[in-house]
């Protein structure tokens, strides 16, 4: 890892390693007062309906902001975030770790010194449904140093585009002059503005579900808001082996081989009118990746199908495209 990514991941790991400290701190200052059996679930009215033991406690704050904390680390320096959409990225992390450790030390410190019933289960804590609104008011407080603290290192921006600088494309973005033997590739970011936000406020809101209504209610709202934030900011690449798009994590990947490619062309695309939404869609004779409205690679497939995503410059994608496909068949 060069110094620039291993600065970028520190950065979006210190607000989980701080939030575990203090969760941790909280927990070894005040362990002989808690029960052995710690309440660790509430349900809608603040009341303890399970109950956890000091070493579960432990284990669980540990995993989870650890756990977080890597995954915001793993997407600060994958590459899929670049310019302001980077900087959002790294205060929505600050965001996310705010919120939790808030809502892991509440729950430690409601449990001390309550009463212990026979099973040495803590009596007579109630979890006040305040809380929710004040760890909101933190992480919005944790977003906003995030975004200070994001602009004292360099922010990464879109990568040039190897070997296309000699020949951009003309104005119909149909070919890319290339040299005999010359390789060529392309690759943007694509997103916007709202949907990691939006993300990031279904994983916090899954997660307040888990301590106050139950897991069953819980886990939808972590699957899509995982699933959100692992494709907020997809990347798209063009280059011999065709149209790759991945997101912040190894999986999903979404890539159409060359050679199942006929022609490209880029076009304004209407997600809502042409595709019946946005996110990955599959409708009678397309599919596509839509993340906004506006330009977007369209591919005409072998089959007669269209691929398409929506992402800047797909002009000169298209037009890369193209002239990779005149190769390929030209070499066979």
């Amino acid at each position: 890892m060069n110094p620039k990514n291993a600065g970028r991941a520190a950065l979006a790991a210190l607000p989980f390693l701080l939030a575990l400290a203090v969760d941790l701190t909280l927990f070894a200052t005040r362990r002989d007062r808690l029960p052995a059996q710690l309440a660790s679930h509430f349900v809608g009215d603040g009341r303890a309906d399970d109950f956890a033991g000091r070493t579960a406690y432990v284990v669980v704050t540990t995993a989870l902001l650890v756990g977080v904390g890597a995954l915001w680390a793993l997407m600060a320096t994958g590459g899929a975030f670049r310019g302001r959409a980077y900087q959002r990225a790294i205060a929505c992390g600050y965001a996310a770790a705010g919120f939790l450790g808030y809502l892991m030390a509440v729950v430690l410190l409601v449990n001390v010194d309550a009463a212990e019933d026979a099973q040495g289960r803590a009596q007579g804590v109630s979890f006040p449904m305040w809380h929710l609104a004040a760890a909101a008011g933190v992480a919005v407080l944790a977003f906003g140093l995030g975004l200070l603290l994001a602009a004292l290192l360099p922010v990464p921006q879109e990568p040039p585009v190897d070997g296309l600088s000699a020949g951009r494309p003309s104005a119909g973005g149909e070919r890319i002059a290339l040299s005999a033997g010359e390789v060529a590739g392309w690759a943007r970011s694509a997103g916007n503005r709202w949907l990691l936000p939006v993300a990031a406020l279904t994983c916090v809101g899954g997660i307040a579900l888990l301590f106050t209504v139950g897991w069953i209610a819980a886990v939808p709202a972590l699957v899509v808001g995982a699933l959100l934030v692992s494709f907020a900011r997809p990347y798209v690449a063009v280059d011999r082996r065709g149209i790759t798009v991945s997101g912040m994590l190894p999986w999903p990947r979404v890539r159409v081989p060359l050679d199942r490619i006929e022609t490209a062309a880029s076009r304004d695309i209407s997600p809502l009118a042409e595709y019946g939404g946005w996110g990955y869609r599959i409708r009678p004779g397309r599919t596509g990746i839509m993340i906004r409205s506006g330009e977007g690679i369209v591919a005409r497939l072998a089959d007669g199908r269209d691929f398409a995503v929506t992402v800047d410059d797909s002009v000169t994608a298209a037009a890369l495209l193209n002239t990779l496909i005149d190769q390929r068949r030209t070499e066979h």
